[in-house]
């Protein structure tokens, strides 16, 4: 695959998503977008990818917001397509994506990049990670599903303060929030996301998507998670994965998933 702002790498199984453009810390515009779908797209839609890190390149930034030019002089109708078509081709996109994106986030996550980092399925910070929402300090909210994700991972009261003081928070404060699950060194940001990526890769790529799809659920007006955690379970039930799974449990041997 070959893209202007984004670079993918691919290797026994993993696949490692970077948004590249440095010069411009990264920040999320109309063309970067649509790139990171398409990526995305192609990665679901191959069976050997089993889990994907996403991150920023350099040493500055994941991604430091959202490209302000663009939409500076955009209309009521043009902010309200820019949040409509973003969150759907991008935001929801990954978050309701089947295989694991595990978001590495080196240096800045603000805006746009904070909601991209909250969008994947769980997060891995360096140490000189800085995280927040500066939205309202340019006269308009988080339109990327800030909003609803950060209240959904720290608590109500915690995001209401972020979003309304347009703050940043270190990687260890949100750590302590449950923003992120682990914090390390720079160095060590990738290593530690592919540990943890390939103790996923061991598991049933099968089970791992129903799983994803009942935790989303529980998130989701009007979806009663548990009938999806129900409906997921008893479907497990049909899969080679978990014919192979209880074999190799009752022998006493590591299983050899095939993934369907």
């Amino acid at each position: 695959m070959n893209f202007e702002n984004i670079l993918v790498e691919q290797a026994n199984g993993l696949a490692t998503v970077i948004i590249n453009r440095p010069k411009k810390l990264n920040a999320l515009n109309k063309a970067t977008i649509e790139e990171l779908h398409n990526a995305f797209k192609a990665l679901e839609n191959d069976l050997t990818v089993k889990a994907i890190i996403l991150t920023g390149s350099g040493e500055k930034a994941f991604v430091a917001g959202a490209d302000i030019s663009e939409f500076a002089h955009f209309s009521v109708e043009e902010g309200g397509m820019l949040a409509r078509k973003g969150q759907e081709i991008l935001f929801d996109f990954v978050e309701n994506l089947s295989t694991p994106v595990i978001a590495a986030i080196n240096g800045f996550a603000l805006g746009g990049g904070l909601e991209l980092a909250m969008a994947c399925h769980f997060r891995v910070a360096s140490d000189n990670a800085k995280m927040g929402l500066p939205e309202v300090s340019l006269g308009v909210i988080p339109g990327y599903g800030g909003t609803q994700r950060l209240p959904q991972l720290i608590g109500k009261g915690k995001a209401m303060e972020l979003i309304m003081t347009a703050g940043m928070i270190s990687a260890d404060e949100a750590k302590d929030a449950g923003l992120v699950n682990h914090v390390t060194s720079q160095e060590e940001l990738l290593p530690l996301a592919e540990k943890i990526a390939s103790k996923i890769m061991r598991n049933s790529s099968v089970a791992i998507s129903a799983a994803i799809k009942a935790v989303n659920d529980n998130f989701k007006d009007g979806v009663n998670g548990f009938k999806t955690e129900i409906t997921e379970f008893g479907n497990c039930f049909g899969t080679e994965d978990f014919k192979e799974g209880t074999t190799a449990f009752l022998e006493k041997r590591k299983p050899d998933f095939p993934g369907k």
